[in-house]
């Protein structure tokens, strides 16, 4: 029974399926938000969703989770039985909106330990008067009401058999997807909806609630149940919650194969049932004609809210399976251990000794690199996910935004199909959210008349677009807005201190737009809920730049801004350029560099305040001699002795000095002590193969000195 099992083993499916959920009932919403109303299919979809969610929190007895998912339930059974016309439909929006947030809110306690506690009385009262405004127009436009939505406490039932001349008997059997999670309460589902209908109802495996291990059962051998009841096959069937089953094996039976499959469910001994008086031979032969071969009944089932078509059994797989994050993180580590052992192994000094025989040892080599190679492109790949659920994060937020600050704005969204890595996923939310926020906000105009007077449509235009070039992650948000105003941006860092007197003709343009970067930087004459504070876009940049990204800005005033987050794929491994400058190695990612040069002394420029810079082809770049920057002793000073390294930047160039190349190899990143952070131009270290520990160069961080870029 349901106080009886452990309601632990099942919380984590619980939370995976029901955030699954809520995502695909904000993408409905969202979608749909704009339209006069929703179709037939969403509102069958949104009512599976709530459905679901109520069956798993009231079986794990989560009851404000379950009442509020049952009344607005309700509202969409309504909506589904009388197809009224009239109905407000961006309140029905924000009602559906608010649910979401309240389920997921309580789902965030669930995931930190917390307890469910939110108070739902407020929620389902709104919902309540707004179902009966609903009813009363169905009333009014003389539509029928449907039956009431009813609920029950979820509990494990047998009800003692007493059949009637008007009973039916059917075998059932629900066969679901192989990727189909918590099965055993899909099956439960089932006899809860049946419930109401049998007569008697038994179902094998009979430990749905007490055994989870009774899902990996229903998966491999279906779901099996035996139904008496008075209702016809077609109400049954439609009683049954089939989104996620791959078929549905329905069979009626007569009196007697009904008392015989009993046994098949371990009722034989126990059960004595009285089948009343015997039918007569003519009601007999009838109910023979009437009868379906067994197996006539399949229900193969399509996507959600569509209709069902016959087909044969087939054979079901399971071809995926969910797994922990933490063991795929535990994973790449043990991969990126391997890395390093095999350059450990494959640069062992030992190898280094003049006359050896290294053939047999090349060839075995080369076949552990190829393998350790696929094993990183596996991990990698499943690691990757697509940025869908990161962009409805966004529509939601435009949404919101919007509606608050009374701007009508319309959201496309280009590449969310893109893949990223999980980690750089949950880096790049809370920036790309701000950067959202501050187009809705900031870039588009407050009155549509300005729009217009500009010969723009009044209707604003945000463009969310993902796409990967050359190793890298583009993430761009484009509006139609006002645009940056250069003079303006200008003036405010002057006020605020934030940079030297320099005249505003020694600053290129993206120089300008990247003021809005600077801590305590805000163009808001007042502060708002969103904006005016002076923080945000400085954390953005941060957050970006701890992930190895960067960003973009681009701008025409009355016209509108782009912001682009460059970002890696990946965090973990990346290709690397592993360098020497004294007795000290580093590394220098290979997208970074732009090229390796010999330069003469007379290419060099000498600042007074001691600043160096290098002219390469006419143009001038700044110039870093690592050695001084990090005090190294016993390196080259000499420039033409060693080699110049241009790396570039956000768009920016600046030049190194070192004294070699070592060798290109792939690099495990592993973060580097706090105290080493302090240190501008290091983001991180790895072992080479010789054990020695090399740091790993930041681009960003040798462009800044004493906190102004060079």
């Amino acid at each position: 029974m349901a106080e009886e099992f452990n309601t632990e083993s099942m919380l984590d499916m619980f939370l995976y399926e029901s955030g699954q959920l809520l995502e695909k009932l904000e993408g409905i919403i969202l979608e749909k938000q704009d339209a006069d109303c929703f179709d037939d299919s969403d509102i069958n979809e949104i009512f599976r969703v709530m459905h679901t969610i109520k069956g798993s929190s009231g079986v794990l007895m989560y009851e404000n989770i379950t009442k509020v998912t049952h009344k607005l339930e309700d509202v969409f059974y309504y909506l589904r039985e009388s197809h009224p016309d009239d109905v407000p439909h961006m309140e029905l929006v924000e009602k559906v909106l608010a649910v979401s947030d309240f389920v997921t809110g309580e789902l965030d306690k669930l995931k930190n330990g917390d307890t469910p506690d939110g108070d739902e009385h407020q929620l389902v009262e709104d919902l309540d008067e707004f179902l009966g405004r609903l009813k009363g127009e169905i009333k009014k436009q003389g539509i029928q009401m449907p039956q009431a939505n009813k609920h029950e406490e979820p509990k494990q039932f047998y009800i003692t058999p007493v059949a009637g001349d008007d009973s039916h008997f059917y075998r059932i059997s629900i066969h679901y997807r192989s990727d189909t999670q918590m099965s055993n309460i899909r099956a439960y589902s089932a006899t809860y909806a049946l419930k109401e209908v049998a007569e008697d109802l038994l179902y094998t495996p009979d430990d749905i609630l007490s055994n989870e291990a009774s899902g990996d059962v229903i998966l491999a051998e279906g779901f099996h149940m035996l139904l008496q009841t008075k209702s016809s096959k077609e109400e049954v069937i439609a009683l049954i919650d089939s989104s996620e089953a791959e078929e549905i094996n329905f069979d009626e039976l007569t009196k007697g194969e009904y008392g015989k499959a009993l046994a098949e469910f371990g009722r034989e001994s126990e059960i004595t049932i009285d089948l009343g008086e015997e039918a007569k031979p003519e009601e007999k032969d009838a109910k023979k004609k009437e009868q379906p071969k067994p197996g006539d009944y399949v229900v193969k089932t399509k996507e959600a809210g569509k209709g069902k078509t016959l087909a044969k059994n087939q054979p079901k797989q399971q071809s995926i399976i969910s797994v922990n994050v933490e063991k795929m993180d535990a994973l790449m580590d043990l991969i990126g251990e391997l890395v390093i052992a095999e350059a450990v192994v494959l640069q062992n000094p030992d190898l280094k000794v003049p006359g050896l025989e290294l053939s047999n040892f090349q060839k075995a080599s080369g076949q552990l690199s190829k393998i350790t190679t696929e094993l990183q492109e596996v991990i990698m790949s499943m690691r990757m996910m697509p940025l869908t659920n990161v962009f409805q994060k966004m529509k939601r937020i435009v949404f919101d935004v919007s509606r608050k600050l009374d701007k009508d704005i319309e959201l496309e969204v280009i590449g969310e199909n893109t893949e990223v890595d999980k980690n750089i996923i949950e880096h790049i939310t809370d920036p790309l959210m701000h950067l959202v926020r501050n187009s809705v906000d900031h870039g588009i105009e407050e009155n549509a008349e300005d729009r217009t007077t500009l010969g723009k449509p009044a209707k604003g235009k945000i463009t969310l677009e993902a796409k990967n070039e050359g190793g890298k992650v583009y993430i761009s948000v484009k509006d139609d807005g006002k645009g940056l105003n250069k003079e303006k941006l200008y003036q405010k860092a002057m006020e605020k201190g934030l940079i030297d007197n320099k005249l505003i003709s020694e600053f290129t343009d993206k120089e300008i737009f990247r003021f809005i970067t600077l801590p305590g930087f805000s163009t808001k004459e007042e502060v708002t809920e969103y904006s005016g504070r002076g923080v945000g876009m400085d954390v953005v940049v941060k957050n970006i730049q701890s992930i190895g990204g960067r960003l973009d800005i681009e701008s025409v005033e009355f016209e509108g801004s782009e912001m682009t987050l460059i970002i890696p794929l990946t965090l973990a491994i990346i290709n690397g350029i592993v360098v020497q400058v004294g007795k000290s190695p580093f590394v220098i990612e290979t997208a970074s560099i732009k090229e390796f040069v010999r330069v003469g002394e007379d290419s060099l420029i000498h600042e007074p305040s001691g600043e160096e810079y290098i002219v390469l082809r006419g143009e001038c770049y700044p110039f870093i001699r690592l050695n001084e920057r990090y005090d190294l002793a016993d390196s080259i000073s000499n420039v033409e002795e060693g080699i110049v390294v241009v790396l570039e930047h956000e768009g920016s160039q600046v030049c190194v000095l070192i004294d070699k190349l070592l060798q290109e190899q792939e690099i495990v990143v592993k973060p580097i002590p706090p105290y080493v952070k302090k240190v501008k131009g290091l983001s991180g270290c790895t072992q080479l193969g010789d054990g020695s520990i090399a740091l790993i160069l930041d681009i960003a961080g040798l462009l800044i000195q004493d906190g102004e870029r060079r």
